[in-house]
């Protein structure tokens, strides 16, 4: 077993929910309030990896503070219901780079700035819960991303950690947690001088022996 735990993004770096989220939360927004603007695929990319209160700020800023936190709230829970069953796009070889990486002797984590559930959902959905560790999410914690990588560090008992993510808010989360990052530059966002890069998933075990060596 090796010592170091590799932890992951989820949005743009495991997967893309964002059409199934954006058609989950149509389906609220319709039912809750006709005259909400329904939301598109390219919306819910702009504001992933945002914590669940930035998105809803963002994408229903008309609305009443009040309303609008509990039409995300009912939003959100449906949301993790709808994934279960309807899986977002899976990046390629995403089971045989984990399982790569498994057999290498490598731990898996994710922490995701997401409400509670949607990481259960994507295990469910994705296929590939077997081959995680543990994981932590905003809504269950309401801490930083940083501190819930150091969480699952420590209460894993891990030392030495790489994040992988996709974005410059997970950048700054791996340096605030203290690890080395690697850019999913794939994903949706960008990166300043990470210590590594892959421009597709499966280029992610040479990247972590290039780092863990």
């Amino acid at each position: 077993m090796k010592d170091t735990l590799i932890l992951f993004d989820l949005d743009g770096t495991l997967w893309d929910s964002a059409e199934k989220v954006a058609e989950s939360w149509n389906i609220i927004f319709a039912r809750e309030d006709p005259t909400l603007p329904p939301v598109t695929t390219e919306d819910v990319h702009r504001v992933m990896g945002l914590t669940m209160r930035e998105i809803q700020d963002a994408l229903q800023p008309a609305l009443a503070e009040s309303r609008r936190d509990e039409v995300f709230r009912i939003a959100n829970e449906f949301e993790v219901e709808y994934l279960y069953d309807h899986c977002g796009m899976l990046y390629p070889r995403l089971r045989e780079t984990l399982e790569e990486l498994r057999s290498a002797g490598y731990s898996l984590a994710i922490v995701s700035n997401c409400q509670c559930g949607y990481i259960n959902a994507f295990l469910a959905s994705s296929g590939v819960g077997d081959l995680i560790l543990d994981w932590e999410e905003w809504g269950r914690t309401l801490k930083s991303k940083a501190e819930n990588i150091r969480l699952v560090m420590e209460r894993n008992h891990f030392k030495k950690g790489i994040y992988v993510g996709d974005t410059l808010r997970d950048q700054e989360s791996a340096q605030g947690a203290g690890i080395p990052f690697i850019h999913a530059a794939y994903g949706f966002g960008r990166a300043v001088n990470p210590e590594g890069v892959i421009d597709r998933l499966s280029d992610l075990p040479a990247a972590v022996r290039a780092l863990d060596s």
